[in-house]
This record gives C-alpha cells, structure tokens and sequence, in this order.
C-alpha cells in the first residue's frame, strides 16, 4: 500500500515524496478507585505524507484513509501545493541507507494481553494495597505497530514493534500521594508491581504534611521530575530548535560546557527494552546512538535532512520531517544509592512528580514547574518530614550544570509529562530556587 501511495504521489507530479503508513492495534485498561475502570481498544491505519513540489513542501497526515481515496486525496494536496511559498528550509531527502538492525521488539505477550489487560490491572492493584493504601488510579496502555515507510529516493523499510506502558497514582490518608510510571516493549509483571508498589510507599509515608518556606533548597529529583526536564533539554537540543529560537543552546556549539560532568545524556534508539528503538528515521536514514551532553559537555545537536543543511552538516538519524526528535532518552548511572543520595543533603527536598513545567523565556532557559504527590524535607542527611507542595522555579541551565550526584540504580519511565522512553536515575542538584505555589 504505502508504495502504491508513493507511485501516485509522483506520478501526480510531486518531485519528491515519503509515505508513511502505521497499522495499530491498542488497548487501553484505565483504574480508578483501585477497581479496573474502562478498557478502551483501537484498530487504525494512518498514513502519513511528506509531499514536495518546486520546493514546497506539505505535510499531511490522514487518520483512518480508505486506500480507495487516496488518489483523490492525493490530487486535493497538489492542488494546494501551488499556493504555498516555497520553503526556507527546504533541502533534499538524504540517501537512503540499509536500516540498523535492532533486534526483535514485539512480544507475544503483549500481543495476547491486548485482548483482556483487565488481570493485569488486577496485580497492579493488589500490589498497591499491599502497602495499605486507601486508593489507586491509573492506567495500562499496551500497543502492537507495524509501520511502513517509502521514499522517492529509494529507500523502503518497516518497523514492527510491541509497547507497555503504565502510571499510578497512590492516595493513603488526607493528603497523602505518590506516583510512579513504566514502560518496556516487552509485557514485564516486574515492572508493574514495582512501579506500583514505589507509587503506594510514596502516599503512604507522604501522609501527614506540614507547610514549607520557599527558598534555595538542595534538590533529589527522582526519575519522574528528571524524564520531565530531559524531554525539554532534547527539545532544545535539536537544530530546529535552535533555529526558531526555541533553545537555550542557541549559544553554544558543540564542545561547549553546559551541564555538570556528572552528566551524560544519550540518545539510544538501539536499546531493545526501550518502545522508541528503531533502525531509521521518518527520512530513511539510519538511526544511530549519540550523546546529546557527555560529561557535561553538550554533544551532538539533533537534525533531520533540512536542519542538517542550515548548519552545514549531515542528518543525525533524528527526523520528525518537521522538527528532528529523540528516540529514547538514557542517562549514564552515577556511583550513590538512594540513601547514599540523601545522606549528601544538609537542607533539601526530595521530589517524586511534577506537572505543568512552563519556560517564561526558552532562550534563557528560565521554567517553573509544580510539584506533585510525595514530597520530603532532608535535614543532616535523612527524610525529616513530608511537605506540602512548593513550585521550583529557575533556570534550566543551572540546574544542569549543579547536578551533584546520580543513583547507580536507573528506571524506565513514560506518561504524559515524560514524552520520550526515558532510563534516568534520582539526581542530586544544588542550590534550587523555589516559590510558594499558589492553587
């Protein structure tokens, strides 16, 4: 089909072309008061396009296309073609080259549990109560993709994989709560029961709260405060960022000091437990394993063909035909244990989740973000007491280059404040500024 689709697309006159098309099969089990809530299952076929024509470029994406229409859709695109402007970023699709080999990504299991995930649901639940919680809601996304991909410069691959991924969310007690997220391309029970199991301890010994002053505070932020800030530094770690001014990076080149050398972030899209491996890109071009920032120093910048032009350099593997992405997201472990973390803070605060992270300036780098569920004052190395939430409220720059420690022990995390498949451990950061955060 999705060749089919590419003769049409050049055959109705458009010089260069990719379709993308994605068969999807996907079932959602949602929890809500600790009891299996909703099971929600789709079947799609989408098919994307990336359409140029004397340098003008369209990108169009088409939920549930009937085949039968395509050539119709197809003729309404070129006919629109002709008003656009031609693009300032255009440049041509790179060469194809053979797709990296990434292993087998789909498990059975999750194929079979896409069925009936409600006996998943279940365990995750009974695991939480164990820990005495009132509570739990959440929810368990499995997902089986095939996707096929051709361009006019040749190239045609697919891409099959499998994806689990989950959150919880834990209440014990007036105001206690803790959250925690997952995901693997395998069906992993392991990975469940912890991740419910982490989220119930949070509520419960994050039960009685008192008030805290805003301040300057040592920060151990865990995996999920973590996954969240990375998804906005690869963000601006990519040309197109950086070209729309998007980007605290904007300044900097790679070779340059941005982060503590405590720090290394890679961009992994061979790591088989992860759900954002694959062996080329949204171009045809092969994927491959880079850091964005090692040991400190910022590393690579992120392109697809049309970035790479404007910085005179080649495709990094990373296209989004629009804006250049990463894969999955790992961080090198450090040398603490959890309570090794903790016992190197005089005054801080540990931070298990965070939502609503806005930037009043990209370029500087300036962001606020609330905490969320569990949230523990340090004092002389050691939880004191459970604080009520308090808005962290600086610049991201500082807070990558005052990372102080890393745990050895990493998780892998994704829900909808974490958009890429992250491993990330808790990290240590020095000298934060918080505010009052006002409901």
């Amino acid at each position: 089909m999705h060749l089919r689709i590419l003769r049409e697309a050049l055959d109705k006159g458009f010089q260069e072309a990719v379709v993308r098309v994605v068969e999807s099969t996907r079932t959602m089990a949602k929890i809500a008061n600790s009891e299996p809530s909703v099971v929600q299952h789709w079947r799609s076929l989408d098919v994307g396009l990336y359409l140029v024509k004397d340098r003008r470029i369209m990108v169009a994406e088409v939920k549930g296309l009937d085949p039968a229409r395509t050539s119709y859709t197809l003729s309404q695109l070129l006919s629109l073609a002709g008003k656009l402007r031609e693009s300032e970023l255009y440049a041509p699709l790179p060469e194809p080259g053979e797709p990296v080999g990434v292993g087998n990504l789909v498990d059975s299991e999750v194929i079979r549990y896409i069925e009936d995930p409600s006996s998943l649901a279940e365990e995750v639940i009974t695991a939480a109560h164990e820990e005495k919680v009132d509570y739990v809601a959440g929810m368990i996304d499995l997902k089986h993709e095939k996707e096929y991909l051709a361009s006019s410069k040749g190239f045609e691959g697919t891409h099959e994989y499998t994806s689990m991924e989950s959150y919880l969310r834990a209440f014990a007690g007036e105001e206690g709560s803790g959250q925690w997220s997952t995901c693997s391309t395998r069906l992993r029970r392991d990975k469940l029961v912890e991740m419910a199991r982490i989220a119930a301890r949070y509520a419960v010994d994050s039960r009685s709260r008192q008030d805290i002053e805003p301040g300057v505070y040592d920060l151990v932020l865990s995996p999920m405060v973590f996954g969240n800030l990375l998804d906005y530094i690869s963000y601006m770690a990519s040309g197109f960022s950086i070209m729309t001014g998007m980007s605290m990076f904007m300044g900097n080149k790679p070779g340059d000091k941005v982060a503590s050398e405590k720090l290394t972030l890679i961009d992994n899209p061979h790591e088989p437990e992860l759900p954002g491996s694959r062996g080329f890109d949204m171009e045809g071009a092969r994927t491959s394993v880079k850091p964005i920032i090692e040991r400190g120093v910022l590393a690579n910048i992120l392109h697809n063909s049309k970035t790479a032009a404007k910085f005179n350099t080649v495709t990094t593997g990373n296209a989004g035909w629009i804006s250049p992405e990463p894969w999955n997201l790992i961080v090198e472990p450090g040398d603490y244990g959890m309570d090794e973390l903790i016992g190197e803070v005089r005054r801080g605060i540990l931070v298990n989740n965070n939502w609503y992270t806005r930037f009043q300036n990209y370029v500087e780098g300036e962001f606020s973000t609330i905490t969320r569920d569990a949230l523990f004052l340090i004092e002389n190395g050691g939880i004191k007491a459970a604080v009520r939430k308090i808005r962290i409220a600086d610049r991201l720059g500082k807070v990558l280059r005052n990372i102080d420690g890393l745990t050895r022990e990493r998780y892998d995390v994704k829900w909808w404040e974490v958009s890429y498949p992250t491993r990330a451990p808790y990290i240590l950061v020095r000298g934060v500024n918080t505010s009052k955060h006002t409901a």
